[in-house]
């Protein structure tokens, strides 16, 4: 499973024109599901994202949690982060999950979210959205369950 990660100041996800979520200040995910993911794997990355110090102290260093800046997250769905192009220009999907698995494992990640006391707002699965952000920092970060 892999995680991308935006600091922001604020993020929507709209679906048809509607927007169906939307933040201020805190984190857009990015959630991308592979062939071989679990409930341990979604388990290991709602906790990681959670912990995560990646938003600024009054020093300016960058040691504060989603919690103690009171952040917000926004999940949105994204196979393509199992695109690849080692073979020709054009992506090649087949190390993502199929849509059944994938968004069962997607809401299982939110549920997870939940149950560690947050309430993430979200994209829809398998729908074509558009999503606007404002980058903070810009502070982009990449976490998968792979190799944990």
């Amino acid at each position: 499973m892999r995680l991308l990660i935006q600091r922001v100041r604020r993020a929507s996800v709209s679906v048809n024109g509607a927007c169906i979520g939307s933040i201020d200040h805190g984190l857009l995910v990015f959630v991308g599901v592979g062939l071989n993911d679990t409930h341990e794997d979604v388990t290991y990355l709602a906790s990681k994202l959670l912990k995560l110090r990646i938003f600024e102290d009054n020093q300016g260093r960058t040691n504060r949690s989603l919690a103690e800046v009171s952040g917000s997250v926004l999940v949105v769905s994204q196979f393509t982060l199992y695109g690849d192009f080692r073979k020709g220009n054009r992506p090649r999907f087949t190390a993502a999950a199929l849509p059944e698995v994938g968004e069962r494992l997607y809401h299982e990640f939110l549920k997870a979210l939940r149950e560690l006391g947050t309430d993430p707002e979200s994209g829809r699965f398998g729908a074509d959205m558009q999503v606007e952000l404002l980058n903070e920092g810009p502070m982009t970060l990449w976490i998968e369950s792979e190799g944990r």
